[in-house]
């Protein structure tokens, strides 16, 4: 198996003497970066340029020929998007200063120490990987006519328009190496949205899928990072762990918010470094795999309660996606219903059945706490028991109502008394009649002011409720 390069673009060393780039290129390889290009003629420099991509320049200053001011000018001019760093020998502010102003993100002095000089280095390719997804970024939400969402996204049904903009944000930072830190309740679809941007990033390497709920330390340090033969009681074989099976590709860990303090640091320096230690070596591995992350907890309560690092959330909040739930976008409902039906039934070897249109005002009524998942094992459920031509709402609001308190929800999503005619609390209780009323009027507005599904709802037939807004004309207006 071949040797991965790490970065994906080489960076180019110009430097007139031969043992200056020998040195550069061993302080490289000694960290882990082997895609290298040294040049000891500056007069090369534009036409490597010209024909490869490169991340980033070191430019040493005094040259023959073109020296690195010159250079730098001309490299900022022609290719603006690449980093370029100013090494030199002479301690002189003006012309440290002069670089900087000239374009140059970094100005490092010989001789210069490999910790340091490396940890620059990664600083500046950062730097220069952010310039270039602002870029991206500025022309997708410059473009008033967007483009039709790309393939990748085909496994997310929507037509949403919130959804929409969170594809195109997806397909800007697609290319960029930093983390990406995807939220949502449970059920929303976080994997196909980590699965998208692999897709559009272009990386040769395989998405790996790692849920690290319930994990303890020592099972994730195995997992992720594996193990050498007898590093513990058991381990009888080396193990790679799934960072080298996600070379050159993309990590996905779902479930950061269950991760303990423990290993909450060694993720932050494998983030920051690039770097993991298998269990039972000594000397840390290089690693180039992107890193998607998701969590269905809100990690800024974490952080108050000491149970997420501070340093950690904002190293993995560089690129931040939160997916919608379900009942904020419930025009996808019928979208969502139409694309089950035909999917499930095909699984099934069954006609596709069709359904009353009051399905789909019902579904609109429910809250669905387990979002597209819980509609898709309704629908799992809905095709498996259909007999008849017409698909049964039966299994639908049995559902429902195993999954809904009906007066719990009325005051949990409307405001709690604000825009009602009472409000609950103990020293001026409703009425049986106000309080019927209420969950007469709630029923309305969430079947959309249709009398027989919102009867469904309430749990009595067309006839009651009829009878029940007769009696009362504040209700008529539904």
């Amino acid at each position: 198996m071949s040797e991965s390069l790490y970065p994906e673009k080489p960076v180019l060393i110009v430097d007139d003497e031969p043992m200056a780039l020998k040195s550069y290129e061993m302080a490289f390889l000694s960290s882990g970066v082997n895609n290298v290009i040294a040049c000891a003629d500056s007069r090369e420099v534009e036409g490597i340029l010209e024909h490869t991509e490169v991340e980033l320049v070191l430019l040493d200053l005094i040259m023959p020929y073109l020296s690195g001011v010159e250079l730098l000018k001309l490299i900022i001019e022609h290719h603006p998007h690449i980093p370029v760093i100013m090494v030199t020998g002479v301690n002189e502010v003006d012309s440290a200063v002069e670089c900087m102003r000239c374009g140059a993100v970094d100005y490092i002095l010989k001789p210069v120490k490999t910790d340091s000089f490396i940890s620059r280095i990664e600083k500046a390719m950062e730097f220069g990987e952010l310039r270039r997804e602002n870029q991206r970024l500025h022309k997708t939400l410059m473009n008033d006519s967007p483009l039709p969402p790309p393939a990748a996204f085909d496994p997310v049904i929507t037509a949403d328009n919130g959804m929409l903009a969170i594809f195109n944000y997806c397909e800007a930072i697609a290319g960029s190496r930093q983390p990406v830190l995807i939220t949502g309740e449970t059920g929303v679809g976080k994997e196909l949205f980590a699965r998208a941007i692999h897709d559009l990033s272009g990386c040769s390497g395989e998405f790996v899928g790692v849920n690290i709920a319930g994990f303890d330390d020592a099972m994730l340090s195995d997992t992720l990072f594996g193990h050498r033969k007898g590093a513990f009681t058991g381990a009888i074989e080396n193990r790679n762990g799934m960072i080298e099976k996600a070379s050159d590709g993309t990590l996905f860990l779902d479930e950061i918010g269950d991760m303990n303090i423990a290993s909450q640091v060694k993720l932050l320096r494998l983030l920051q470094e690039r770097e993991y230690t298998p269990l039972g070596m000594d000397s840390p591995r290089r690693s180039n795999a992107r890193i998607v992350l998701a969590t269905h907890h809100n990690l800024m309560e974490l952080q108050k309660n000491s149970k997420f690092r501070k340093d950690l959330y904002y190293r993995i909040a560089t690129h931040h996606i939160h997916i919608p739930p379900l009942r904020k976008r419930k025009d996808d409902i019928k979208l969502l219903v139409d694309h089950f039906l035909k999917a499930i039934a095909l699984e099934q070897g069954k006609k596709t059945p069709s359904y009353h249109p009051e399905l789909i005002t019902l579904l609109k009524s429910y809250h669905f706490p387990g979002n597209v998942r819980e509609l898709q094992c309704m629908m799992y459920d809905a095709v498996s028991n259909h007999q008849s031509k017409m698909l049964s709402m039966r299994v639908f609001l049995e559902h429902i109502k195993r999954n809904s308190g009906a007066s719990a929800q009325v005051f949990e999503e409307t405001g709690q008394g604000d825009d009602s005619d009472w409000s609950v609390n103990l020293e001026n209780l409703p009425t049986i009649r106000q309080a019927t009323d209420s969950l007469v009027r709630e029923a309305l507005r969430r079947a959309d002011s249709n009398q027989s599904v919102a009867a469904k709802i309430l749990g009595i037939t067309p006839q009651a409720l009829s009878a029940r807004i007769k009696k009362n004309s504040d209700l008529n207006s539904f």
